[in-house]
């Protein structure tokens, strides 16, 4: 494929539907001169809104698909029965090695499923996580596993732990990443059973720079670079996060707008607000890769928008071009 980078975009899967996957794909390729870009759905469709866009057509490809993997599907049978979903004809084009990377906002049940089935599993990863940026108040910090595996072994979270870590300096460029343990509590003896396990394993393990555990209400002041939990306690974490984010977002917004002198006030800080809001917009930093596959797959929100495809896009090239996957399997082997 030479320096050419190859990206497949699910058209189909997300909320806001194809046009926005098409419109982050145009400003994705502005952005970067190496991607070569397969845009899989609808034909029809995507011609008709490509059509609103100068963009270099040599390095976009449209690939139909006939059926839709929903979300109220079963996500194995669909993967399974559905050969001509553009989730599945997708990942095939990584699979065979004519794509560098998967990008998807469809069914998260789907992708992990059709991950494991059609990508396959890196050899010697025990479980692939779901791994996501969260922005804090210092640097952003990775939480894995944010819903790909809900019930792991303490020796999953070891492993979790190791992916995260050279995932946050290859891509992030995180010098020796602090490492965390969601838990309850501070202390060693802290947590269930399977936390205290995985607390003992990472104390032991000289290759991750474990700091010992993280409460929750620690990770928006980015006292670690990597947290690992289980699936279930991942994803609870990042969706009160994300509720929470918007919450207060829709009530600073509330009060700017509740007087005559509090619009005033607004005026004055709008700059300064807009930097700080900034640092917890969640759209710039990507979406959530699927660690451990052999192919790169990247999941994004159901409800995302050109700038999330956008950083996608961006985050896939650096995944690509640092060999994150493959650094990844060579680190789990070790």
């Amino acid at each position: 494929m030479g320096n050419m980078i190859n990206i497949v975009i699910d058209t189909i899967g997300g909320d806001n539907g194809a046009s926005v996957c098409v419109k982050g794909a145009v400003k994705g390729l502005e952005n970067n001169k190496n991607v070569k870009l397969f845009l899989v759905g609808h034909k029809s469709e995507i011609d008709s809104l490509l059509n609103e866009y100068e963009y270099d057509k040599s390095r976009v490809e449209v690939i139909n698909a006939t059926e839709e993997i929903s979300l109220n599907e079963a996500p194995v049978k669909a993967v399974r029965e559905k050969k001509d979903s553009s989730l599945v004809v997708g990942l095939n084009l990584l699979k065979e090695g004519k794509a560098d990377a998967f990008i998807s906002a469809g069914s998260t049940g789907a992708i992990l499923a059709g991950g494991q089935f059609i990508v396959g599993r890196a050899k010697g990863v025990k479980r692939t996580p779901l791994a996501h940026l969260l922005p804090t108040a210092a640097e952003p910090s990775l939480l894995l596993d944010c819903g790909a595996n809900m019930d792991v072994k303490p020796e999953v979270l070891h492993q979790f732990a190791q992916m995260g870590s050279i995932y946050m300096q290859e891509v992030c460029k995180v010098d020796n990443p602090r490492v965390a343990l969601a838990n309850v509590g501070l202390e060693e003896e802290k947590g269930n059973a399977q936390v205290k396990a995985a607390y003992a394993l990472l104390k032991k393990d000289e290759s991750v720079n474990f700091v010992g555990s993280i409460e929750a209400r620690g990770i928006p002041y980015g006292k670690a670079d990597v947290i690992v939990a289980d699936g279930f306690i991942g994803n609870t974490i990042i969706k009160l996060y994300e509720g929470l984010s918007k919450v207060i977002l829709r009530e600073i917004k509330g009060a700017f707008l509740s007087s005559f002198s509090s619009k005033m006030g607004a005026i004055l800080v709008k700059k300064s607000m807009k930097r700080t809001l900034k640092k917890f917009d969640a759209s710039d930093k990507g979406g959530a890769p699927l660690l451990g596959l052999k192919g790169l797959v990247v999941k994004i929100h159901g409800n995302s928008k050109e700038m999330e495809v956008i950083s996608a896009i961006d985050q896939c090239v650096s995944f690509v071009k640092n060999d994150v996957s493959g650094k990844i399997i060579k680190g789990i082997e070790k």
